[in-house]
Order: C-alpha cells, then structure tokens, then sequence
C-alpha cells in the first residue's frame, strides 16, 4: 500500500511540474486583449471617449501606463487597471498596441474649423505631433483621426489643470484662443 501511494504522489508532482514546465508566459497579445474592451480589437477603437492606440509608439503607451498606475495622470478606469500590471506588462502591451495598424474613425467634423485647425497645427503643433499627428516625437501620442470627443476631454483636462500639461505643449497652446484649439482638434480627428 505504501509503495502505490508513494508511486501515486510521484506520478502528480511529475504531472504538475511538466504541466507548469510546458505552460508559456503570456503573450504581448494575451495581455493587450484586456484592454479590448474600451480601445477595441488590436487597440482600434470604436467608442469616441476613448482612444485608439493601434499604431502608436511604445514609449508614449509606457509612459501614459507608468503614469495612469502613480496618479500622475488622471483616469476614470486607467488608475485601477494600471496599478495590476507591471512595467514589463506595460513594454508588451506597448510592443504589441505599437505593430498594429493605424486605425482611422469616421466623424462627423466641421469643414471650416478643419482648414483652420490644418493653417495652425504646422506652427504650433508639428514639432512634437509629426506627420499631421499620425506620428509622435518621443512620448508624445497619435492624434490623427483620434474621436473629436476624446481630444475635447483631453485638452479640457490640461486647461483646468487636472491633467498637467507638458512645458513644451504650454508654450505653444497658451496664445491660443479657444476657437484655435477647437480648430486643432477638429483638424487632428479629421487626419487620415
């Protein structure tokens, strides 16, 4: 009887180990596929107060995460689901959200502010939003075809100062009027 039992419990650790042994960490995709629920499949997103982050570069992802996960950067969800994933987590979600393809929404948009918003976004905004916006110089984000309503919440964050507004950003938004920043922001979601 002895021998049986000690034949059965080494046939279970040797069953558990090779289970684990065979058990692959997950995926970049795997752990992205949480955030499908609000920034949609591969990071498309189809809901206008949230952003699509397929396509963008990894370092404005991590940067965003690593602030979301502090408090730095205000969030309705964002805070809580960043405090349970770790900086590795954030680099994959990161690789993964940056291989995706670019996603563009289509939106209702006024005509005239887009062509005022288009005169004005080369002077002020190009150095850090390059290539209309569709690309983004270091931490900086995509704001080509984002959803009007996410970018409107975004700027209304900096300009009430719940969300701090980079240095660099200040110096060029603060001469704005608010109709020039309205016009940015209609030219930015209209980007193909």
């Amino acid at each position: 009887m002895k021998i049986s039992r000690f034949k059965w419990a080494l046939s279970a650790a040797a069953l558990a180990m090779s289970a684990s042994a065979f058990a692959a960490p997950p995926t970049p995709a795997m752990i992205s596929n949480a955030c499908a629920g609000c920034h949609g499949t591969n990071g498309a997103s189809a809901g206008p107060s949230m952003p699509s982050l397929a396509g963008h570069n990894k370092e404005s992802i991590v940067t965003a995460m690593k602030k979301f996960k502090s408090g730095e950067r205000p969030g309705t969800v964002m805070g809580r689901l960043a405090k349970g994933y770790s900086d590795a987590d954030f680099v994959a979600m990161a690789d993964f959200f940056s291989k995706q393809k670019f996603h563009a929404t289509s939106q209702a948009l006024d005509a005239a502010k887009v062509a005022r918003g288009k005169s004005l976004e080369e002077e002020s905004c190009s150095r850090c939003h390059m290539e209309s916006g569709k690309e983004g110089k270091d931490d900086s984000p995509i704001m080509a075809s984002q959803w009007l309503p996410y970018l409107e919440i975004q700027m209304n964050q900096y300009l009430s100062g719940h969300r701090k507004m980079p240095e660099k950003m200040a110096e060029k938004v603060k001469p704005l009027s608010k109709q020039d920043l309205d016009a940015l922001l209609h030219f930015y979601a209209s980007v193909k």
